[in-house]
């Protein structure tokens, strides 16, 4: 029981947390999308994806890593040595950060070039490069606190992060013409680099006062550098892989609809305005449902090494049927005002046929992410990547194909067909590992 509450209190800490972090990143989203228009809100998405694309090589998994071997080391009693599992990623973290910085910096004139179209220059790609070092440490730091269940210091730091990122964004913004694209990627990316900084250090200073009470403890003298790659190499390859494939699909979509007979500006706006601004209306429900699954992780590797899968199977009916539950509820609302709520958020009437269309789409993206959780715990997180991976894989096959047809509503066909065959093959797979079904 004291572990259940426990689960629940960080639960309940992370979503307030996450709820105010999604409230004030959609007031900042709707105050930037204003300012800057929807085509410079689908280049910057663009940016974004190469942004998260480096972000995915210089962490390469190293947070789950870390969450699965701190919590297995804890489990047993051994803090010590889940201590020293801690310093080893951070190693590793330190030398994909840098490594990671020095590829975008090397191939910053071929991205903007190639990728972007030379709509802008490469310095905002200097400013990605400058703050992944501190992204890669920061996910280590996350790692541990999940795995200690003391996730509400991260959620801590995520909401200073934020508030610092919307602060230091609004007084940039203030400075420099808005007509320039560029200019605004750089005061956002640059807003961006400073609160991870910040981030990263708020995180090691809280790391620092936590890990004393393990102090007195024995030490053994297991190695955890082979265990780390074993655990992120195969993370790592399917994560550079998918994240890959991720940033291909995002330039995709503009340039087939260049195909489909849309000029290049058009097709940023209508991108950025799915993509931009339907999307965060369509994902804000997850919140509620993501900070109790990335909890998931750390719970269930610790069920799965005591073998205690009856366990599992209860917790799996109950978080699921209550997803489920809170997902058509949303669903219903989202449907009925659609239009209410784009005239409340974006004072227009442009998203709201994008927010009833995608709405269903609720059901499919929380109950994957929250399988997608489950199966990370029972070290089956290979699995969970390779599957993304198929998925991006006919994603992209579909878009080249429909998009050129039926322009954004083959985008908006592909997007269903990939969240509901991601949401099946993994739930297939929980069913493989668990035998857990819906109806008994």
């Amino acid at each position: 029981m004291k572990r259940t509450k426990r689960f629940l209190m960080n639960g309940f800490i992370l979503t307030i947390t996450n709820l105010i972090m999604r409230s004030m990143g959609m007031v900042f989203n709707l105050y930037v999308s204003n300012k800057i228009g929807s085509e410079a809100v689908g280049l910057f998405s663009l940016v974004m994806s190469v942004y998260l694309f480096a972000v995915t090589l210089a962490t390469s998994g190293l947070n789950l890593a870390c969450t699965n071997l701190v919590s297995e080391q804890f489990t047993k009693g051994n803090f010590l040595d889940g201590l020293k599992a801690v310093k080893s990623c951070h190693l590793f973290a330190l030398f994909l950060g840098i490594t990671t910085s020095c590829v975008v910096l090397i191939f910053s004139n071929t991205i903007a070039k190639v990728w972007l179209q030379n709509r802008i220059s490469p310095t905002p790609l200097y400013l990605i490069a400058l703050g992944l070092p501190f992204i890669a440490s920061s996910s280590v730091m996350n790692g541990y606190f999940a795995a200690v269940r003391k996730a509400y210091k991260s959620a801590i730091s995520q909401f200073l992060e934020v508030s610092i990122k919307m602060m230091v964004s609004i007084v940039l913004l203030r400075l420099v013409s808005l007509k320039s694209v560029e200019m605004v990627c750089i005061c956002l990316l640059l807003a961006d680099v400073i609160s991870e900084i910040f981030s990263c250090l708020f995180l090691w200073i809280l790391y620092q006062f936590d890990k004393r009470q393990y102090s007195k403890r024995k030490v053994t003298s297991i190695t955890f550098k082979k265990r780390i790659l074993k655990i992120t190499f195969p993370v790592s390859i399917t994560s550079y892989i998918r994240s890959g494939l991720s940033t291909v699909k995002q330039f995709m979509v503009p340039n087939r609809l260049i195909v489909y007979g849309l000029p290049y500006s058009l097709a940023l706006s209508e991108y950025g305005k799915i993509t931009g601004m339907a999307f965060p209306v369509i994902t804000f429900p997850n919140l509620f449902i993501s900070s109790f699954s990335s909890l998931l992780i750390p719970e269930f590797a610790s069920l799965w090494a005591g073998g205690n899968y009856k366990r599992i199977l209860t917790v799996c009916r109950k978080i699921l049927g209550i997803a489920t539950f809170f997902c058509i509820l949303v669903i219903g609302i989202l449907m009925i005002f659609s239009n209410e709520l784009s005239l409340a958020i974006f004072q227009n009437l442009e998203c709201a046929k994008y927010i009833k269309i995608l709405s269903p789409l609720i059901l499919f993206m929380c109950l994957d992410n929250i399988i997608d959780n489950m199966l990370k715990g029972l070290n089956k997180q290979f699995k969970v990547m390779l599957y993304n991976i198929i998925d991006l894989g006919i994603t992209i096959c579909l878009l080249y194909f429909f998009i050129p047809i039926w322009g954004m509503n083959g985008f908006i066909l592909t997007i269903y067909i990939s969240e509901i065959f991601n949401f099946s093959i993994s739930f297939y797979e929980l069913y493989q590992v668990t035998g857990f079904r819906f109806f008994r």
